[in-house]
């Protein structure tokens, strides 16, 4: 599986503990950010969705603090389905109902052990399909969603 990982400055070193570990069975894209200086993790978010969304990787990881901002950013792109994720649990159901095709991590909110069993059940979980099918192509098509009654 060929994988696009990104972070900005505040889950660099969660980042550089992961690529190694990813590549050992993965063909891994690091897009950076490379150091501890201060970066805009949007621009990472976004570099990820486009390497995504043109077929460079068939799954990505994000990074930043919290996680939260960077999937925002990722989820811009409607080819892209973020899922925040901070236990096995959640990295499961993110692939199997909702066909996730990247995860964003908060660096600052659980270690390197945690990260390594998000992304193990991220990378091992199918889509289920099904009943699930026509959701998650409603996420890339907006106006297709039904007003609630």
């Amino acid at each position: 599986m060929r994988l696009a990982i990104a972070s900005d400055h505040g889950a660099v070193a969660l980042k550089e503990m992961l690529v190694p570990w990813l590549r050992e069975n993965h063909e891994v894209v690091d897009l950076g950010t490379h150091g501890p200086a201060s970066v805009d993790y949007p621009d990472y978010g976004y570099r990820l969705a486009r390497a995504i969304a043109a077929g460079e990787a068939d799954r990505g990881i994000v990074l930043c603090g919290s996680g939260i901002g960077i999937s925002i950013a990722v989820n811009r792109n409607p080819a892209c389905r973020c899922a925040l994720v901070s236990e096995p649990l959640s990295a499961a159901l993110a692939r199997e109902h909702n066909d996730a095709n990247v995860i964003a991590l908060g660096a600052r909110l659980i270690g390197e052990e945690m990260a390594r069993a998000c992304i193990t059940r991220f990378l091992t979980t199918d889509f289920a399909g099904g009943r699930h099918q026509a959701r998650v192509a409603k996420l890339a098509s907006p106006d297709t969603a039904k007003e609630s009654a």
